[in-house]
């Protein structure tokens, strides 16, 4: 099938070697990758790949997803980042042709999302071991041959399009067919676990294997357990020997697949992972940290636990904030770890003896599926009640800048909230100056009372200026609602309320809980955000009920950064004098130029100057110059590089003065053990619904951030299913609010348990 075309998204290690080797075999290749830099070496000097000191190159098309014009795409090899999928599919979704399809070459697994957005039969599962790695823009350096096995999802029989795959891909190595890829891809969970251990450490692979075999060991066997839980069969691949490290097997036997193993890792070139080499070299987030949420699904279904894989996790985010403690030292403690039957873990954090965090939390869900049901039924025969809330909360106008109609809204939602749950135990109104008020009220669980209660928390301003809904008001049209605050966030709350009232309506449990309303979230809960601190502080856990992001919850933010930064110059005529003033307007360009430098997108991190004033008259030289900025990351470790480069700013021009004002806006919500276990909960919670919960990370920020920093474990994004917040096209499905509002009471009964 020489010259059939194919576009590989993602051209790092993986999918630049394949790249390469089909261009090499006369296919025509074009490679999607957003990192300019790689790409514009690629489009001047070809793909190169490396093995030793020979340096092979190819000549391919090569754009960033923003500059691609070429045709549909049709055969799709998907080899971005695990966390990178979501927003790698919903570039492809749209420019797929009618017949193309989206291959997995990917480490993870990621088949389900892809089929949400491109459909199953548009899917096609891959398991790849390939050692390479992206030494340089347009160079990947070849770690050798490994296994790649290509399949339909869910154990299909082997497909044509399948067949033919593996005969173009035989043009890199020994790819091959199989109605079993899940089997590989659980396998290779297992023995990805073992190199993410060894990624603690400065060492090569094999003698991290070798000197700690009884982590390894346990590493896989919690795999394992996960894996027959979802009915999986593992297959070998390479030299890892797939029943040989199950738990029951012969101890010789397994030590002597080790050995095998280990003496094969020893021939390999490439002697760290990937993992080591984002920790080390780039000093970036690695994706394994995301690639293990069904392992911990099927292992808390089977009621086994799994405190070694968290402990590596666990060391691995520590090493993402500072990569200067990688040392052998991790592996000794999960060594001690391993012995000791996994009590404790060996990072930040505490943990029970079945890895769930000792905070109060719900083990899994509390309803049975019929009740789940049940209560979905409930919600969907009272639809009409909650769009009709829904309207009425939306004729509310409650814009952030607006004190009075805050105020107004407030009050109806007090009235409102008394005739949907009753009476509150307590209520306290918090005035605010210059802002909106803060409403908390506390609502008695159906039982015991707990340690604890549980933190509900929305916002009740909007970005919507008072006067809008004169021409833009309230809207259902079928099952799509469109107004104004009606994503962000307005159905959330509703949600959030009928989903206690089905809970009473039906008898089920209820959980203890303190509901906080803050009207300022929307220009940065400046006058509300010590009020939730506090409360967080006196819970045990918290649910925001945020929008979601296309149905999925937030379990990462950003933390952001609103600075200013005023340049002082020296006026004078520009005409008359122009070498005896100091411009702040020459000054503040060149300090914009270099403060976008300090961005750095691989890391989360973003850096932008959105508005800029200076100077009085064209003919003066600017006596002062003023840049906003907007700041973002995705972890400690760069909020505190960016806090060092704010710091060092120095003039160009010696004439002139900074000042850097503001400060940090919102603290960084990075993904916890404690967050993974509420959306693990909350997944639990949403299979009997039949819906598939997925987990993603976004830019923007909430009062989650504050709530987490405090020590409280927080699921956001548990609001509306919609979109286009901040847009007149802002909308919400009423659907899409029966089912969250049945996904929110499975999770509110769930902390009624415990």
């Amino acid at each position: 099938m020489t010259g059939d075309a194919y576009t590989v998204v993602g051209a790092g290690a993986i999918g630049g070697t394949l790249a390469h080797r089909l261009a090499a075999a006369g296919h025509q290749v074009t490679v999607i990758d957003t990192d300019t830099a790689h790409v514009a070496a690629i489009q001047a000097d070809g793909l190169t790949i490396l093995r030793g000191e020979e340096r092979e190159s190819v000549r391919l098309d090569a754009a960033t997803p923003d500059t691609y014009q070429g045709p549909p795409l049709g055969r799709v090899l998907l080899s971005v980042k695990a966390q990178a999928t979501e927003a790698a599919v919903r570039w492809i979704a749209p420019r797929l042709a009618p017949d193309g399809y989206v291959v997995s070459v990917q480490n993870g697994f990621n088949e389900a999302l892809i089929a949400e957005h491109v459909g199953a039969e548009r899917t096609v599962a891959a398991f790849v071991n390939i050692f390479a790695d992206l030494v340089e823009p347009g160079v990947v350096r070849d770690g050798g041959p490994g296994a790649f096995v290509l399949g339909e999802v869910g154990g299909a029989p082997v497909s044509p399009r399948v067949r033919a795959l593996v005969a173009d891909l035989q043009a890199w190595g020994p790819a091959r067919a199989t109605d079993n890829v899940e089997g590989y891809l659980w396998a290779k969970a297992a023995f990805g676990a073992m190199l993410s251990a060894t990624a603690l450490a400065d060492a090569p692979i094999a003698d991290l294997v070798d000197r700690h075999r009884p982590t390894m060991y346990a590493l896989a066997a919690e795999v394992y357990a996960a894996a027959d839980e979802a009915g999986v069969r593992l297959e070998s691949f390479d030299a890892f020997e797939a029943p040989a490290f199950r738990p029951d097997h012969d101890p010789a036997a397994r030590d002597a697949a080790c050995d095998r193993l280990t003496a094969w890792l020893r021939t390999q070139p490439k002697d760290r992972s990937g993992i080591w080499r984002d920790l080390a070299v780039r000093r970036r987030p690695v994706e394994v940290t995301t690639h293990y949420t069904d392992v911990f699904a099927y292992a808390r279904r089977a009621g086994r636990p799994t405190p070694v894989l968290r402990a590596v996790l666990d060391g691995l985010r520590e090493l993402e904030r500072d990569p200067s403690t990688m040392s052998e030292s991790r592996l000794e403690a999960l060594d001690r770890l391993t012995a000791s039957g996994g009590a404790g873990t060996s990072g930040g954090g505490t943990a029970d003896a079945d890895g769930a965090p000792e905070q109060g939390l719900p083990t899994g869900p509390a309803l049975t599926d019929a009740q789940a049901v049940a209560v979905r039924d409930w919600l969907d025969g009272h639809r009409d009640a909650m769009d009709a809330d829904l309207a009425a909360y939306t004729g509310q106008e409650s814009s952030s800048d607006d004190e009075a109609s805050l105020t107004a809204c407030l009050d109806w939602l007090r009235g409102w909230l008394d005739t949907a749950l009753g009476a509150p135990v307590k209520e306290e109104l918090i005035p605010r100056d210059g802002a909106g008020d803060i409403l908390v009220r506390r609502y008695a669980g159906s039982g015991a009372p707990a340690a604890a209660p549980l933190l509900l928390v929305g916002h009740y301003d909007t970005v919507w200026s008072t006067g809008t809904l004169r021409d833009w008001s309230y809207r259902r049209d079928g099952d799509r609602i469109s107004g104004p605050g009606v994503f962000d966030m307005k159905a959330g709350l509703v949600q959030a309320v009928w989903a206690l009232r089905a809970l009473t309506a039906l008898g089920l449990p209820r959980p203890e809980c303190t509901l906080l309303l803050n009207g300022d979230e929307e220009t940065g809960s400046e006058a509300s955000s010590d009020v939730i601190v506090a409360e967080a502080r006196r819970s045990r856990a918290a649910l925001v009920f945020e929008a979601s992001a296309d149905g999925a919850v937030k379990t990462t933010r950003k933390g952001v950064g609103l600075f200013s930064l005023t340049v002082t110059g020296e006026e004078a005529h520009a005409g008359l004098d122009p070498t005896r003033g100091a411009s702040a307007v020459n000054e503040i360009a060149r300090q914009v130029l270099a403060l976008e430098a300090l961005a750095d997108p691989a890391a989360g991190t973003t850096v932008n100057v959105g508005v800029l004033r200076g100077g009085t008259r064209s003919n003066v030289t600017a006596g002062e110059a003023v840049a906003h900025l907007d700041i973002r990351v995705a972890t400690e470790a760069e909020r505190a590089r960016l806090d060092t480069a704010l710091a060092a700013l120095t003039p160009f021009d010696p004439r002139t003065g900074l000042a850097l004002g503001g400060g940090w806006n919102r603290p960084v919500f990075e993904r916890t053990e404690s967050v993974g276990h509420l959306y693990a909960v909350a997944r639990a919670c949403a299979v009997p619904l039949g819906l598939q919960l997925r987990e993603t990370a976004v830019g923007g920020a909430s009062d989650g951030n504050f709530i987490l920093a405090a020590g409280t474990p927080v699921l956001d994004g548990l609001g509306a299913v919609g979109g286009g917040a901040h847009a007149r096209g802002e909308h919400v499905t009423l659907s899409g609010m029966v089912e969250r509002s049945a996904l929110a009471a499975g999770v509110l009964a769930a902390f009624a348990t415990v």
